[in-house]
């Protein structure tokens, strides 16, 4: 006859087997918890509908609405040109939030243009741009964004204009601090193309809030000159608070044929970045709507080889 256990024993035992099943089960939660959390979330930037809105084809107000219905997209990065004249218009600004909300999309960042360089050697100037860039501040944080992308244009050498673009970021970055919002810095031509020298900038700045916004696309320096694309995401990935996903042609396989895309994802998600990467589709073969889903469906399916 085999042995009983007695009833400490027996009440040993069964904690044990609950407490290994509760771990398991715990494990087995986390486990599923972490494959439904994506590696990265996509975004729509509204500038890959920049022709649609310019030639009158869209009302930038129905912009948030069509990304959720047209695309299945539930988050927008806005930008300023399609609303110059709105930043402070309370009622159209509240028209803006009402939309996202009703659509159940997510309004993330506006991209500032036009509003005066922020790095200008002129101090006067200079002031001027930053206190340019404060309405822009305000509204991003009443749409419930969490950054404006900005510029750093400068002139002179390249150490002069280091620390003229520091000086004007930092000054907008401490007026943004208030509002809890991030002053980030997309690489757009001139030396900001630059990896190198743009995360000096950001490193020269100091601020928690002052980051980057690397774009897969814009490494132009000069005419003749193109910075490499790899090496500048790479450079400035240590301080993106967004990514932005520039495309422009794609092959019969569905690949960008000017940027390889899982090679790029690779180095955002190994710097540890999960946060959302914004379509920017600018090409002209594809009409916009198609480029937008193809670059989607890049994103998707890179992201689904890198998991």
């Amino acid at each position: 006859m085999p042995h009983l256990p007695n009833r400490r024993q027996f009440l040993q035992a069964s904690g044990a087997l609950a407490v290994g099943a509760g771990l398991a089960a715990l494990k087995s939660t986390q486990a599923v918890g972490a494959e439904d959390m994506p590696l990265y979330k996509i975004s729509l930037a509204e500038w890959s509908l920049h022709r649609t809105l310019f030639g009158g084809k869209m009302d930038h107000l129905d912009f948030a609405p069509r990304a959720k219905r047209d695309f299945g997209i539930e988050a927008v990065e806005y930008v300023n040109q399609f609303f110059k004249d709105k930043a402070k218009n309370s009622d159209y600004l509240r028209q803006m939030k009402q939309r996202a909300a009703d659509a159940g999309v997510r309004s993330l960042l506006i991209m500032i243009d036009g509003e005066g360089a922020l790095g200008d050697p002129d101090d006067a100037k200079r002031t001027q741009a930053v206190e340019n860039h404060y309405k822009w501040v305000e509204a991003a944080k009443y749409l419930g964004c969490h950054s404006v992308r900005v510029n750093a244009r400068s002139r002179g050498e390249p150490e002069e204009q280091a620390r003229l673009a520091a000086d004007g970021l930092r000054r907008l970055s401490e007026f943004a601090k208030d509002f809890g919002l991030n002053v980030i810095v997309e690489n757009h031509g001139g030396l900001s193309s630059n990896g190198k020298w743009l995360a000096g900038v950001i490193q020269s700045v100091g601020m928690e809030n002052c980051g980057t916004l690397p774009d897969f696309g814009n490494f132009r320096i000069s005419r003749d000159k193109e910075y490499d694309r790899y090496q500048g995401v790479k450079e400035l990935m240590p301080y993106a608070k967004a990514v932005s996903a520039k495309s422009h042609d794609f092959d019969e396989h569905g690949n960008e044929i000017h940027t390889d895309y899982f090679r790029m994802m690779k180095i955002v998600v190994d710097a540890g970045y999960h946060g959302f990467v914004g379509i920017e589709y600018e090409g002209h073969k594809l009409p916009e709507p198609d480029g937008i889903v193809a670059t989607k469906r890049l994103l998707e399916r890179v992201r689904q080889q890198l998991s």
